[in-house]
């Protein structure tokens, strides 16, 4: 199979689909790999490091549309790069379809076979490809909460940790799941005070086991979470409903009763975001305010690190990659039932239900399409 790796265009978006040293994997499977030009620089890996794992070198990404077999990327398609897909041919990514009605009628219109890696499975009921990503994305929010609170960037001037004689900054995170677990982690090494919401009492005592008195974890109900947010001085949405839509958990009449310079940081963003007022922004401009409220809404936040993401997502998603490979999607998903949980589109048919729910859009079982 011929393997293509475009370069990454949505807006700072460094991050690359596959690592030269994933490259030389595939290779020594007996695959192909053909490389867009300069894909690689984001994470320090030059055309040269590509050739030399094995691949060849492209101009353009209109040439590894036009020839490869499979598509492996990291971020959802853009519209140009919908267009260029066409009917059987493999693409291997990101999806996020839920709150994109227009990106999800494009790939069914290019009768594409779309396996998101965010709907992928293991039989520990977790999202293994998903994984990588949240806990970076866990991390960065507290790092970039803490600098969207200093007075520079319209915040309440707040130092998270405090120090000595003055009270530590509020951190409110919306979420124990990957997500959630690593923003704690983080905030509560800065030496903030944390809360976690959670509502699965397994998940609940896992944390407190973990955090003991270092972070407070609650139930979370409309009301708790209504009274937190008026004194907290950055929230982290942090909820994850597989493949759907994110519940909106924070309304913007709320936002009156919070303090000016709060910060809200939705990592969500990519499900249709959890707080009544987010919307998608970027790396380039990655806050707004609303009602004296700070918003981050980055929709690519592990493209801040690229390196790091790029590697941390290739130990996860190569696997697949060889399987589809060798085998051809049909039979790579009836061989393996988590990576079938991965398809969201073929051959111009919905294939995922919650966002055929999310979409209002009719959707098939996948196992009318493998025979």
């Amino acid at each position: 199979m011929l393997i293509g790796v475009p370069k990454e265009i949505k807006n700072h978006e460094y991050r690359v689909g596959l690592t030269p040293e994933s490259v030389a994997e595939l290779v020594a499977a007996k695959q192909k790999v053909i490389v867009e030009t300069k894909a690689g620089l984001g994470i320090g890996a030059t055309d040269a490091d590509y050739r030399a794992a094995g691949a060849k070198i492209s101009k353009s990404a209109k040439a590894i549309f036009d020839k490869a077999d499979m598509i492996v990327k990291v971020k959802e398609p853009q519209p140009n790069e919908c267009a260029m897909l066409r009917p059987g041919q493999i693409l291997y990514t990101y999806l996020h379809l839920a709150p994109d009605p227009q990106q999800t009628k494009a790939l069914l219109k290019s009768g594409a076979i779309c396996i998101a890696y965010e709907t992928v499975t293991n039989d520990e009921h977790e999202l293994p490809l998903l994984k990588p990503m949240s806990q970076v994305a866990g991390r960065l929010a507290v790092q970039a909460g803490a600098v969207a609170l200093q007075k520079e960037h319209e915040g309440r001037g707040v130092l998270l940790g405090g120090v000595p004689g003055v009270a530590p900054g509020k951190v409110v995170i919306i979420g124990g799941g990957v997500v959630g677990f690593n923003a704690a982690q983080m905030a509560v090494g800065l030496q903030a005070d944390v809360t976690i919401l959670d509502r699965n009492p397994d998940v609940m005592e896992d944390l407190s086991n973990h955090f003991g008195a270092s972070a407070r974890v609650i139930r979370s109900t409309p009301s708790v979470l209504a009274e937190l947010v008026k004194t907290a001085d950055l929230v982290v949405g942090a909820v994850l409903i597989p493949g759907a839509a994110a519940p909106k958990l924070i309304t913007k009449k709320m936002l009156k009763t919070m303090q000016p310079g709060a910060v809200l940081v939705d990592v969500a963003i990519d499900q249709g975001g959890c707080f009544e007022t987010s919307k998608p922004t970027t790396h380039a401009d990655p806050t707004y305010i609303v009602d004296e409220i700070v918003h981050y809404c980055v929709a690519n936040m592990p493209g801040a690190v690229a390196r790091t993401s790029t590697y941390a997502l290739n130990a996860v998603t190569l696997t697949h990659a060889k399987a589809i490979a060798k085998k051809g999607w049909k039979q790579a998903l009836i061989d393996n039932p988590h990576l079938k949980n991965g398809l969201n589109v073929a051959e111009g048919k919905l294939t995922y239900e919650a966002v055929g729910e999310a979409l209002k859009i009719k959707h098939v079982d996948p196992d009318t399409l493998l025979g």
